[in-house]
């Protein structure tokens, strides 16, 4: 049993092994084959025994404006004790927001005061280590988002004054909110804080790595001796998570705003001490919200990186995909024309080449709990038909990159509104204690459980080459698609065997289109049969000349379809 009395002081956590403890190794499965299931803490569940919506209607979750701003009571146990439903989506992730000790006006997790102790309205470290047991014995990864760059709202510039960035100047210290927090207690020293004011620019440097999010305090991010101690500090207070709960990765948070030799010389060392407890494969990804030429400064864990004429440390193995992000939705629902998305797997196979596997290995996205870039915030499931959302989690699964889906996505939450709060939805009720939104019945919930089983167990799903598939109305013009409302396939190709995947964005018209098919895989008259979406088999064609083998699709409006030539 892990002890409660935390510890206050860096130099009273121990990176020794526990006694007696055999650390956890997956089955062998490499982390590009996940499903990630990413969930907020507060918003889960809690520790009632509730029972689920059992109708086929979707929901859209629980808790209105005033409530979603404040705790909800979601828990470590209330997620232990429904990791089945997780599971049974097909996931083989999970993702947790951040865990530690936070300000007492703050659900989210991100604003953090005490970094050796699980926040008490979350649970406890044994909560923690419970929760990491209970998903190994599913054979599912527990990943823990962490926070590097800043703590919480835990002091105060001169007479609580809002201080805002300005070319670099360090304004004085005020005081501390909390007479026993920040802890460790090291973090009770004014001067390892670059005290610089709130970022007003987020895309200027070096502005956006030494100012604070908001209220949020930035630690030194530069190459001082205090910034040193910071980093030695932080790097030891989170191997002492992975040897207390057994965790399996981090989802570092505002990668970005940090250097790349403190990323790469954090994901380094903690990838050693992983090793050193036998844990192989820890999983170290970011949010770096940016131009794509940023990735391969922080991307690295098998290529030694350069910068500045100095060779660093291994650094991140992925980060976020948000430029497909900002595009997939779109696409998804008709409302961007496809060439974008063109465009960013053609990015990514260009990276691919370039770096070896960087072009799969990118966690991606269709919803999340921040939805960077828009002001009013709204989920993927805002305006989205249940096919619609459907279709955009099966094209995750089905494309290149280890695909993450946003808790309440699978359920059909469909939150906006001004600020974060309304895309935060609970998944059980804040009224009526005998509800929750965790409904296996609901079609959505069904559906992406299919294809995220067929996936599991398709390896030309995880493995795969990717190529975007031309289309023709004639069999004989092929182009790729450039409508807003029009079909769209891809093709997974692994050795022999191709896959094919395609979706209508039209709510109202059928489209019928020839396909091309890999013709050195698909003789003519060999067959595709269809996996999901329909029922039956479509024989390869070919044109007079020979040289390009396609098949005939006629999709409804937002279908989505999954055929292949190996069944």
């Amino acid at each position: 049993m892990i002890q409660e009395n935390a510890a206050t002081s860096i130099k009273e956590i121990s990176l020794s092994p526990k006694p007696g403890k055999t650390y956890w190794k997956n089955s062998g499965r490499e982390w590009r084959e996940e499903f990630i299931y990413f969930l907020l803490v507060d918003r889960f569940h809690d520790d009632l025994d509730r029972k689920p919506i059992t109708d086929s209607e979707r929901s859209s979750g629980f808790g209105n404006s005033e409530q979603l701003q404040k705790i909800c009571g979601g828990t470590l146990k209330g997620i232990t004790n429904h990791l089945d439903y997780i599971n049974d989506l097909g996931c083989t992730a999970l993702w947790l927001s951040p865990v530690f000790e936070n300000n007492p006006s703050s659900y989210h997790g991100y604003a953090i005061q005490n970094f050796l102790d699980i926040d008490p309205r979350f649970g406890t470290k044994q909560d923690l280590a419970d929760l990491v047991d209970a998903a190994h014995a599913l054979d599912i990864r527990v990943f823990m988002d962490i926070v590097l760059h800043h703590s919480g709202d835990n002091w105060s510039y001169p007479n609580d004054e809002k201080y805002y960035y300005n070319q670099g100047a360090i304004f004085p210290f005020g005081a501390w909110r909390y007479q026993q927090r920040p802890l460790p207690v090291e973090f009770r020293n004014p001067e390892i804080y670059s005290r610089k004011g709130q970022i007003r620019n987020f895309d200027t440097y070096p502005e956006t790595r030494d100012g604070d999010f908001s209220t949020l305090k930035s630690f030194k991010n530069d190459t001082s001796p205090e910034a040193l101690y910071v980093q030695q500090m932080l790097t030891k207070i989170h191997c002492y998570w992975i040897k207390e709960t057994d965790i399996d990765g981090f989802r570092i948070d505002a990668v970005k705003h940090m250097g790349e030799d403190y990323i790469s010389q954090f994901c380094s060392h903690v990838r050693e001490f992983a090793y050193k407890l036998g844990k192989r494969n820890f999983f170290l990804f970011g949010e770096l919200v940016g131009p794509e030429d940023m990735y391969n400064k922080y991307i690295g864990p098998k290529t030694s990186v350069v910068v500045e004429d100095k060779a660093i440390y291994f650094g991140l193995n992925s980060v976020l995909d948000f430029p497909l992000y900002h595009i997939l939705a779109d696409v998804i629902r008709g409302v961007s024309s496809p060439d974008k998305l063109i465009r960013r797997y053609e990015s990514l196979r260009k990276n691919a080449m370039n770096r070896g596997e960087f072009g799969e290995f990118l966690v991606t996205f269709i919803d999340n709990h921040d939805q960077v870039g828009q002001v009013y915030k709204k989920r993927f499931g805002n305006n989205a038909t249940e096919n619609q959302v459907i279709a955009g989690i099966g094209f995750l699964l089905c494309a290149l990159g280890t695909p993450c889906i946003y808790y309440g996505t699978e359920q059909g939450f469909d939150g906006s509104g001004d600020g974060d709060a309304r895309v935060r939805e609970a998944m059980f009720s804040l009224e009526d204690h005998s509800l929750n939104a965790l409904n296996k019945s609901g079609k959505i919930y069904k559906e992406i459980a299919f294809i995220a089983a067929f996936r599991k167990q398709s390896p030309i799903l995880k493995f795969g080459r990717m190529y975007m598939r031309e289309l023709s109305d004639d069999g004989k013009n092929f182009h790729l698609p450039t409508f807003k409302k029009s079909l769209l396939a891809f093709s997974r190709v692994l050795y022999d065997q191709e896959i094919i995947v395609a979706y209508n964005s039209s709510l109202t018209d059928q489209d019928e289109e020839y396909v091309l098919v890999d013709p050195l895989l698909n003789a003519e008259e060999s067959k595709f049969k269809f996996v999901y979406g329909q029922s039956g088999h479509i024989s390869v064609l070919r044109n007079e000349e020979g040289n390009r083998h396609f098949i005939k699709l006629k999709l409804e409006p937002s279908q989505f379809v999954i055929l292949s030539n190996g069944l």
